[in-house]
C-alpha cells in the first residue's frame, strides 16, 4: 500500500500550498484535504470533508473512512488573531493537536506532521542567531500553545513511538494566498498593496528584523523533513528552519528596485509591535541542516523579484 495523505486545516496558507505539492507528489487520489469550512476554489480531483479538528469522533471517523498513513495537523489559530480570543486560540491549538495525537497512536498512524513557529521563543530568548535550544518564554497565546504543543510532540513520540515531525516557522511568504492574521503577515500583505495601490503602511517599525522563508521552500522543507528517515531525525519537538531575515525597510527598499514609485509608511503602537520585538531576528537552523540536509533557496532579492512577477498576472 502507498502513502495516502490526510491533511487537516487545509484552507490556509501553507495548507493550500502544501496540499497541491502533496497531490502532485502522491496523486490526487491519496491526498483528502479537509477544513472547518469549504475551500474558496477545490482542485480538480481534490477530496475534500468538512471537519472541526476539536470534534474528535468526526476526525476519528476520517481516520477510520481513508485510513491515511501520514496526516498535517495544520489547523490553528495564528499570533495576533489569537491575542484577540485567547481561550479560543488554546482550544483549537491545544486540543485540535490532543485530538490527532490520540487518534494517531489509537489507530496506528504512521506519521503526523505538527507545524510550530518562532513564536515559542521569547524576550529572553537569544534575538540572533537564535539555537535549537535556549531559553524560551514566549508571551503570546498562540507561542504558548506552540510550545506547549512541541512538548506534547516529543512526550508522544518517546513514551508512544508515535512518528510525529514538526518545523518552527519563520513567517512565510507566498503570492498564492494573502494574509491570515499572523504578526509576520506585512510581509505578504506589503507586495499585495504595492501593485494594487502603490503604498503600503507597516504596522511594524522600519527597523523590526524578522525571520522569513518563502512558501516554495516551506514546502520543499516540509516534505524533506517527512521523507527523512526516522533514524536520522534527532529533534522531536520542532526543528528551526531559516531561510533570510530582514526588516519592513528592506523589503520596501527591494520592491522600490522594481517598482519604483512605490512608497512606504509606518504606524506606531500596534499591539503586534510587542509581539514582533519578543521574537528571534535570525535563526540558527544547523539541526535541519545537519539531520536532513535543508538548505533554502530563496533570498529577499529573489523572493521579491517571484513575488512581483507571479502577482502582477493575479492582481
Amino acid at each position: 500500500m502507498g502513502e495516502r495523505i490526510l491533511i487537516l486545516g487545509a484552507n490556509g496558507q501553507i495548507g493550500s500550498e502544501l496540499a497541491a505539492a502533496l497531490r502532485l507528489k502522491f496523486g490526487a487520489d491519496n491526498v483528502i484535504t479537509s477544513d472547518i469550512r469549504e475551500p474558496r476554489e477545490r482542485a480538480e480531483q481534490e477530496i475534500f470533508e468538512l471537519v472541526n479538528v476539536l470534534d474528535k469522533e468526526r476526525v476519528k471517523h476520517l481516520f477510520e473512512q481513508y485510513q491515511p498513513t501520514q496526516v498535517y495537523l495544520l489547523a490553528a489559530m495564528l499570533s495576533a488573531t489569537g491575542e484577540q480570543y485567547p481561550q479560543k486560540a488554546w482550544d483549537l491549538n491545544m486540543n485540535g493537536l490532543l485530538n490527532v495525537l490520540d487518534l494517531a497512536v489509537e489507530l496506528d498512524i504512521k506519521k503526523v506532521f505538527w507545524p510550530s513557529s518562532i513564536a515559542v521563543f521569547g524576550p529572553h530568548s537569544p534575538k540572533v542567531d537564535t539555537p535549537q535550544y535556549c531559553v524560551m518564554d514566549p508571551n503570546s497565546i498562540y507561542g504558548i500553545s506552540k510550545l506547549a504543543g512541541e512538548r506534547l510532540c516529543e512526550y508522544y513520540h518517546k513514551k508512544y513511538n508515535l512518528d510525529v515531525r514538526s518545523i518552527r516557522y519563520p513567517g512565510v511568504i507566498s503570492w498564492k494566498t494573502e494574509p491570515g492574521g499572523g504578526t509576520t503577515d506585512y510581509a505578504v500583505h506589503i507586495y499585495f498593496e504595492a501593485l494594487r495601490n502603490g503604498a503600503y503602511t507597516s504596522f511594524l517599525s522600519e527597523q523590526t528584523e524578522l525571520p522569513m522563508l518563502y512558501m516554495q521552500d516551506a514546502v520543499r522543507g516540509t516534505l524533506e523533513l517527512m521523507d527523512a528517515p526516522a533514524e536520522k531525525l534527532s529533534i522531536r519537538s520542532s526543528y528551526n528552519l531559516a531561510g533570510m531575515s530582514f526588516t519592513p525597510k528592506d523589503i520596501s527598499e527591494e520592491i522600490q528596485k522594481i517598482l519604483p514609485s512605490f512608497e512606504m509608511s509606518y504606524t506606531e503602537n500596534d499591539p503586534r509591535q510587542a509581539i514582533a520585538d519578543s521574537w528571534p531576528k535570525r535563526i540558527n537552523d544547523d539541526y535541519a541542516r545537519k539531520d536532513w540536509g535543508w538548505k533554502p533557496s530563496f533570498d529577499l532579492e529573489t523572493m521579491t523579484k517571484d513575488m512581483i512577477e507571479n502577482l502582477k498576472s493575479t492582481i
